[in-house]
């Protein structure tokens, strides 16, 4: 039988829950190399996944058997409702949170090459990136690669909106015309534009860089000029007047559905 792992009540001290809610800040963040993630789906599924430096959790969470009996994390709280609304950076705390280490990934381009991959050029809301993470995942695209003006995957919003998918997706900030000129020629970028080809009529391939813009001004002109495959989501019915666009995020679920579709069974 395995033993249950101890775990102390006790009071978080002012200046811990000072800490966990300075990790709203970016800055803070940057400089301690962690995150806070909260609620039981999120804070389970990166268990075991990021190095935990600090879980805290009411009796509850505890009592529920949604984890493991051993807990991998450096230092494990039992605190009251009251004290993790303190701390808590939600408006609806949700019985947990936890302290992780932010990982390190190197970036490797040649993946672009042999998988399929996405860029964001200067997406800026977090719920936004969060949710292109949770896309990701389900269609098993494991690299983004982000510019340095995209919002950060740190942010609390945006974890929160990536539903655990940051646990098996790996996001590289790097200037992204840097990027694209280290790919040989033969490596697809792709990106989607008005004046694009419909993708629905195109042969899309299984591996290269797919190019999500911009919220308000799309995709930048100083990568723009490097995409080689620019495409187009259609509106239905043709020449109907409609929303001047799509929201970035929808735009890359319905632009990586076809890619996927269009690719053999795995």
């Amino acid at each position: 039988m395995q033993e249950k792992q101890s775990h102390a009540y006790m009071t978080l001290s002012k200046n811990k829950i000072k800490y966990i809610r300075s990790l709203e800040l970016k800055k803070n963040r940057k400089a301690e190399g962690v995150f806070l993630a909260e609620g039981h789906k999120l804070v389970g599924d990166l268990l075991g996944h990021f190095p935990c430096l600090l879980l805290a959790a009411t009796p509850e969470w505890f009592a529920s058997g949604k984890h493991s009996s051993q807990l991998p994390a450096d230092e494990i709280v039992e605190v009251s409702e009251e004290e993790l609304a303190r701390a808590s950076l939600l408006k609806t705390p949700q019985q947990v949170l936890a302290v992780f280490r932010q990982p390190v990934y190197p970036t490797d381009t040649s993946v672009i090459g042999r998988s399929l991959c996405l860029a964001l050029d200067g997406v800026q809301d977090p719920g936004n990136l969060g949710t292109i993470v949770r896309l990701a995942d389900w269609f098993g695209i494991e690299d983004i690669f982000c510019s340095p003006n995209t919002a950060d995957i740190y942010n609390p919003k945006a974890m929160q909106a990536t539903m655990g998918g940051i646990a098996h997706v790996k996001l590289h900030y790097t200037p992204l015309p840097d990027l694209i000129q280290t790919l040989g020629a033969d490596i697809p970028v792709y990106g989607t534009f008005l004046d694009g080809k419909n993708m629905y009529g195109e042969t899309l391939s299984t591996h290269g860089l797919i190019v999500m813009g911009n919220e308000g001004n799309g995709i930048s002109p100083e990568v723009s000029r490097l995409i080689n495959r620019r495409l187009y989501i259609p509106n239905f019915p043709a020449g109907r007047e409609t929303a001047e666009s799509l929201n970035v995020a929808i735009a890359t679920a319905i632009v990586c559905a076809e890619f996927r579709r269009q690719a053999p069974s795995l």
